[in-house]
C-alpha cells in the first residue's frame, strides 16, 4: 500500500464504522500518532486497553494486510512531520538508555540490511556507468546531507576531474548549477526532514535535461520525484540526529564502483599523489612515528 494519502483523514472517515475497542486506538494514534509508529501491536493494545488481535483488526479495517504495514505507514507519516524537539522525547521511547550504544549500533546494523535489499543491482550499475559518462558532475546536498554530499565529492576527486560540490556558503545554488545542461549529471542527497533547496535544484536540473540521480530514503520522497534514478537508503533513526551509517555505506559502494571501472588510470594518479603527500609530508611517517 503507497503512503502518498494522509493516513489521519482515512481513520477518521471511518471512525464511525470502528468497533467500540477500534474506535480506542484510533483515537490514540491520532493523538499520539507519533508514539503509535513505535509500539508493537501488544504494546499499543495494552497503552488502549485492548487485545493484540483487535489492533491487527483495526489495521486490517484501514486496508492494511497487518499490523506491520499500518506500524510502517506511521513511521513513513511521522518522518516529515516530527520536529527536533518531539524527536528527542520520542527517544526515551524507543532507544535503551541503560545501553544507547547497542540500541544505536543494532538500529545502524538494520539501515544497512534494509538498505541492501532496497537497492537494484542493475540500476546501481547503470548510475556508475552515466557517472562515467558525463560532462559535469554536480553534488549537492544540505543540512546533514552536506557531510554526505561533501565525502562523495572528496573521494569522486580523486577519480574524475569533472566533479564539483554545491556550496551552500559561497553564492546561490543556483549560480552554481545554471550552466547544467543534458550532458551533465546531478547527485541529489537528503533524507527527511528533506531539503527544499536540493529539491529545487534537482527540478531545476531536470528542466534541463540533466541526468538526476537521488539518494533518499524512499520512493515517495519529494526526490525520487524529480530523478532518473533513484539509491535508497534507509535512515530510521528516532531520535534527534539523523542515521546516515546506512547512507554512507551506499556512497562508498558508489566510490569503489566507480574506481573499479578506472582502475588504471587511478592507479597512476594515486602513485603521483603518493609521491606529493610524502614530499609535503601530509601524513605522519610510519617508519618513524613508532620513535
Amino acid at each position: 500500500m503507497e503512503y502518498k494519502y494522509d493516513l489521519m483523514n482515512v481513520i477518521q472517515q471511518k471512525f464511525q464504522r470502528l468497533s467500540k475497542g477500534q474506535k480506542l486506538i484510533a483515537e490514540f494514534i491520532l493523538k499520539h500518532y507519533d508514539k503509535a509508529a513505535f509500539m508493537t501491536a501488544a504494546k499499543l493494545g495494552n497503552s488502549v486497553g485492548v487485545s493484540e488481535s483487535t489492533v491487527v483488526r483495526f489495521a486490517n479495517e484501514l486496508g492494511y494486510e497487518g499490523y506491520p504495514e499500518l506500524q510502517k505507514a506511521l513511521q513513513e507519516l511521522i518522518k516529515t512531520k516530527l520536529t527536533t524537539v518531539q524527536r528527542i522525547e520520542l527517544s526515551s521511547d524507543v532507544i535503551n538508555e541503560n545501553n544507547t550504544l547497542k540500541s544505536v549500533l543494532k538500529a545502524d546494523i538494520e539501515n544497512i540490511k534494509a538498505s541492501l535489499d532496497k537497492i537494484d543491482n542493475n540500476e546501481f550499475e547503470e548510475i556508475i556507468s552515466k557517472i562515467l559518462s558525463a560532462k559535469k558532475i554536480y553534488i549537492i546536498g544540505s543540512r546533514s546531507s552536506t557531510t554526505l554530499a561533501e565525502f562523495l565529492g572528496f573521494y569522486l576527486n580523486f577519480i574524475l576531474d569533472n566533479v564539483r560540490v554545491v556550496s551552500h556558503s559561497i553564492s546561490d545554488i543556483f549560480e552554481q548549477i545554471f550552466r547544467l545542461d543534458k550532458d551533465d549529471l546531478i547527485i541529489g542527497i537528503s533524507f527527511p526532514r528533506y531539503s527544499s533547496r536540493t529539491v529545487e535544484a534537482l527540478r531545476y536540473a531536470k528542466s534541463n535535461g540533466a541526468t538526476v540521480v537521488a539518494l533518499t530514503d524512499s520512493l515517495l520522497s519529494p526526490l525520487a520525484s524529480e530523478a532518473d534514478y533513484t539509491l535508497l537508503a534507509q535512515s530510521n533513526m528516532a531520535s534527534f540526529v539523523d542515521s546516515l551509517v546506512a547512507p554512507m555505506s551506499v556512497i562508498n559502494a558508489l566510490i569503489v564502483g566507480v574506481g573499479m571501472r578506472e582502475k588504471i588510470s587511478i592507479s597512476k594518479y594515486f602513485e603521483k599523489l603518493e609521491n606529493i603527500w610524502d614530499k609535503n609530508k601530509v601524513y605522519i611517517d610510519r617508519n618513524k612515528s613508532g620513535q
